[in-house]
């Protein structure tokens, strides 16, 4: 009698480990997963079936997702003709969700694939095996919906005694023994951004004035208005730890005082619209009776609004009084001058002859006083200037300008002798804020 022919069924191991822990050591789960599918393969060489020599194997995947290297390979094997059964330690290594476990079946039955778990022997060929895997799945699915709700009940404990639990570590904090810890120099900076907030009230001017000093986040790249909004409404800043809207006690230390909090968001609270334009009524005409045209007649602040924006300009008095062609310079914008303005008298305030111009007439009034230390002073205005109020900026811009003369081809700029005199003294009295920065 003849032999009966036994088709021969090539067979693919898959197995699958939620964690890389364990990963790296020389007999990890997934050799111990897949030697039991050997072993169970080899014990059926009796009915044909041969072990595939490829490797399907995820490490540290999770089984709530299909989308793992080792699965897409290994269905795309099954789409082209190169596998008949899968073999799995269990059931839940090839997937933890009921639906995609049915979107694998369809896949299986398509290619005429059959599917075994060697620790829960059924064939997906059957009715009863069918109905048995629908059974392990939705226990399957049930265990991972419990571990979840067991994380989530767990984190939120956590929370509500204001412990760290991990993410982004904010500026200013370092972690150490899993608990965050003030970091004086980032702190500095955290400190120093809810003030000069404070002080401009807008977050554009704001920004404008950080990119210009090159600061960076903590991962070094160019800070932008969504970094500096993450900052100002960081309850970590205030000691507290939050969890889906509610507020704890956290156990870190406060980096902010919550009247300096209060203070910022209430500027925060009002709309951007509304505090650009508070900004711009704030901001002062620095050259307002200092400024004047090519025919040497004054030129005064105007405003014009085009699409709800705000725009400024210093206009020729002959044009408001007489007709346009009065002047062949009928108006300059005002931030434009103003800055070039800015610019030349911080320029000539370093030129040496200016140093030594200023000294001279200091020394009149203070003997004491050195070409060095009025040197220092006026070198202070540079960095000084951003950090004060417009305010504060016209009246410096007062005191130093005696006159500005606008021209077709240039900017003249001519300085007060005695204006130099009175900002070095005012200078030199007033604590650097550099150090004082370093000190807080």
């Amino acid at each position: 009698m003849k032999k009966p022919i036994v088709r021969k069924l090539r067979c693919a191991v898959y197995t699958r480990k939620s964690s890389e822990e364990g990963l790296d050591m020389e007999f990890n789960s997934l050799d111990a997963q897949r030697e039991a599918c050997e072993a169970y393969v080899a014990s059926q060489k009796a009915e044909g079936w041969l072990l595939v020599p490829d490797r399907y194997d995820d490490g540290g995947f999770s089984g709530g997702t299909l989308e793992r290297p080792a699965l897409q390979r290994l269905l795309a094997d099954i789409q082209a003709g190169r596998a008949d059964v899968v073999v799995v330690y269990k059931i839940d290594r090839l997937s933890r969700s009921l639906m995609d476990f049915a979107k694998l079946v369809e896949v299986f039955d398509r290619n005429n694939v059959t599917f075994v778990s060697v620790t829960q022997s059924f064939n997906t060929t059957t009715s009863m095996g069918r109905l048995t895997l629908n059974i392990l799945l939705s226990f399957a699915q049930f265990e991972r919906e419990v571990i979840g709700e067991r994380i989530r009940d767990k984190f939120a404990a956590s929370r509500k005694k204001g412990m760290w639990m991990g993410g982004w570590i904010p500026l200013g904090y370092e972690l150490k023994d899993r608990k965050l810890v003030v970091n004086e120099a980032e702190a500095a900076t955290v400190r120093m951004l809810f003030q000069r907030f404070l002080r401009v009230g807008s977050m554009t001017k704001l920004v404008v004035a950080l990119r210009s000093e090159s600061m960076t986040t903590k991962g070094g790249k160019p800070v932008d208005k969504g970094y500096v909004y993450k900052i100002l409404n960081n309850r970590v800043y205030l000691g507290q730890a939050v969890h889906k809207g509610t507020v704890y006690p956290g156990e870190h230390q406060a980096i902010i005082d919550q009247s300096i909090w209060d203070r910022v968001h209430g500027i925060l609270r009002e709309s951007p619209r509304k505090r650009a334009m508070n900004t711009r009524a704030q901001t002062p005409a620095l050259l307002k009776g200092l400024i004047f045209g090519p025919t040497g007649v004054a030129m005064s602040p105007a405003y014009t609004r085009r699409k709800g924006k705000q725009y400024r300009y210093y206009v020729s008095t002959d044009v408001l009084k007489r007709n346009p062609t009065a002047c062949p310079v009928r108006r300059v914008p005002a931030a434009e001058i103003e800055n070039a303005v800015i610019d030349q008298l911080r320029g000539l305030l370093r030129a040496p002859e200016m140093v030594v111009r200023t000294w001279r007439a200091a020394r009149q009034s203070t003997e004491k006083v050195s070409e060095a230390e009025v040197r220092e002073a006026l070198e202070r205005l540079d960095p000084l200037w951003d950090e004060l109020f417009p305010a504060e900026q016209m009246r410096i811009v007062q005191l130093l300008v005696e006159r500005v003369d606008v021209h077709l081809d240039r900017l003249d700029v001519r300085l007060r002798a005695a204006g130099l005199t009175k900002l070095v003294d005012e200078l030199r009295a007033r604590p650097d804020p550099l150090e004082a920065r370093r000190a807080a």
